[in-house]
């Protein structure tokens, strides 16, 4: 090994049988003559690297990578390089001893030392082998990269891709598509199979649409089931054509996994940039439209996003009913109307339903229909929920002589807080619990029987009434009534308004009122009409009657000072 005669001597014997031990060498390097002295065991550290390679600084700098001015770039102006301690540095590179030689991945520490000129003059240091590290850190980067499942990117950096594909289709005046494959019922693998099933089969999913994508296309894994495709140079005849080879390529053969063979479909949706989407949020949220669309239509097929003006009119509309819906409940303008229930056969006001309204700007109304629907589509029902609940507890404490009834929608049976609100007010307001009628439509009754239950009982331990709203329009066994027990059944109108002429909902509604009497469950005919409506419903042991002939709703007190008013007996 060349030695720098001129040079002191590197270490003393024992410390460099540690550098040894270590991996490591120490080097003197004559910046002047480019000449470098190393310590004797260098050979066996660099041992892929020719001994001539480590005599001058030249000749080492000519095998580093990637960027081979690195160990003079680093003897930058000082003034401690005109001291006695020098002035230090620490840098990292890769040697290749050839092209097809791996990289030895060194870290070198040491020390500068400037001659009169204040130039670089003298250099000794440290050099270590830190291949491990190094493969560490790589692989650290790749997992803040990549999915670790699949080994594609991860979402953070397939949505930084795609970002950085729509600026060069811009620039360059080209085209992609961004398209979301999403795995069909994955939940039911998990369910049948486990969840390590469902991993293999998300696994398997990912190589079959990498084996057929084209050279410069990037894939990623969007999300649990999804995954994200950008598709460079691609028109809407070659989305087409993409979508039906990945879907195929899914769906044909079954995925082996150690429970045995799992027969998987995926759907795509798909939108084509820049004419569709300006940007990365816009196309992400249109491809899990179309997503959603082609799931909606049929497992396994494929949907391209396209405009719609209907669509973009109902979602301005959204936003504005937002705003307003949130507006009125800050304002307090969300109110009740009572509709009355009276008893079949006296007339006498038995409870009232409370329906929700919402005060405009210019003094108009608009009805539950208008209101409860957008509410639920848009995720506020639930605030709006919480308000009538405090509305109707508020007025059943101020009427002690009223029954209320008051309607939920489908979210709220399941919502914590709701449950939680209604029994902190009950314990705050004595006696109303037993006054206030909790009305859940069957539709609800019938989704999770087990849930459902749990809640009613909730109620009826607080001593309310439980009614099952538009019975007849679902598919709830009488059993599962006896099972849930509820206190009040109210038919559906839509099968009460036309009994005085047609026989079909003559028999239908009779013979509910009759099942319904025979498990002591109290019956409410909605949307009563007439005269003749009443009186049959009255012969047939119906107990409560609501709809036009008996009155409409009001944003009224029927109650007045508190007294119920009475109603004419129907018939």
């Amino acid at each position: 090994m060349p030695r720098n005669e001129a040079t002191v001597t590197l270490a003393p014997p024992h410390a460099l049988t540690i550098l040894a031990s270590l991996g490591q060498a120490a080097f003197v390097w004559d910046v002047a003559t480019d000449a470098m002295a190393w310590s004797d065991h260098a050979a066996s550290v660099f041992s892929d690297i020719p001994a001539e390679a480590l005599a001058s600084g030249a000749a080492f700098s000519r095998l580093i990578e990637p960027v081979r001015s690195i160990r003079t770039d680093a003897l930058s102006p000082s003034p401690l390089a005109r001291g006695n301690d020098g002035a230090p540095y620490r840098i990292e590179y890769g040697l290749r001893a050839s092209t097809s030689a791996p990289v030895l991945w060194i870290e070198e520490s040491g020390t500068w030392f400037a001659g009169p000129d204040g130039k670089p003059a003298r250099v000794q240091g440290i050099v270590r082998l830190n291949n491990e590290r190094h493969a560490r850190d790589e692989q650290l980067v790749k997992l803040s990269r990549h999915d670790p499942l699949t080994g594609e990117l991860n979402r953070t950096h397939l949505v930084a891709q795609l970002a950085e594909t729509i600026e060069e289709v811009a620039r360059f005046r080209s085209t992609c598509a961004f398209m979301l494959i999403g795995i069909d019922h994955l939940a039911r693998i998990n369910d049948a199979f486990g969840f390590d099933v469902a991993d293999a089969v998300i696994a398997e999913v990912g190589k079959r649409i990498r084996a057929r994508l084209r050279a410069g296309d990037v894939l990623g894994r969007f999300s649990g089931n999804k995954f994200g495709l950008i598709l460079k140079n691609c028109t809407v005849d070659d989305m087409n054509i993409a979508a039906e080879r990945f879907l195929a390529g899914i769906r044909d053969e079954v995925v082996p996994t150690r429970s045995g063979p799992v027969s998987v479909t995926a759907s795509i949706g798909s939108v084509g940039i820049p004419r569709h989407a300006g940007h990365a949020d816009e196309a992400i949220n249109r491809a899990h439209e179309t997503l959603d669309m082609a799931k909606r239509r049929r497992a396994g097929s494929y949907s391209l996003w396209r405009p719609n003006v209907e669509r973009d009119a109902q979602r301005r509309v959204n936003i504005r009913v937002t705003d307003e819906i949130v507006t009125a409940l800050n304002e307090r303008r969300i109110v009740m109307a009572y509709e009355p229930v009276v008893e079949a056969a006296s007339g006498a006001p038995a409870f009232y339903e409370c329906l929700v309204r919402m005060e405009q700007g210019d003094g108009q109304m608009l009805l539950a229909p208008d209101i409860v629907p957008v509410a639920e589509r848009l995720g506020l029902i639930r605030l709006v929920d919480h308000r009538v609940l405090e509305l109707v507890v508020a007025e059943l404490a101020a009427s002690p002589a009223v029954q209320l009834s008051l309607n939920i929608s489908p979210d709220t049976t399941m919502d914590p807080d709701w449950s939680a609100t209604i029994e902190s007010l009950m314990r705050a307001h004595s006696g109303v619990a037993e006054r206030l009628i909790v009305e859940i439509t069957e539709t609800v009754a019938i989704q999770d029987i087990d849930n459902i239950r749990g809640f009613i009982t909730r109620l009826k331990n607080f001593g309310s009434r439980i009614a099952i709203d538009d019975f007849g329009a679902g598919y709830t066994s009488f059993r599962n009534l006896r099972k849930l027990g509820v206190d009040i059944l109210k038919i559906d109108g839509a099968f009460v308004q036309n009994i005085a002429r047609s026989s079909d909902d003559r028999a239908f509604v009779q013979t509910l009122i009759d099942l319904a009497r025979r498990l002591e469950i109290k019956t409410v005919a909605e949307w009563v009409q007439d005269d003749e409506s009443a009186k049959m419903l009255r012969d047939w042991g119906c107990d409560y009657i609501q709809g036009r002939l008996i009155g409409l709703a009001s944003a009224l007190r029927p109650w007045g000072n508190g007294s119920a008013a009475a109603f004419p007996a129907a018939g």
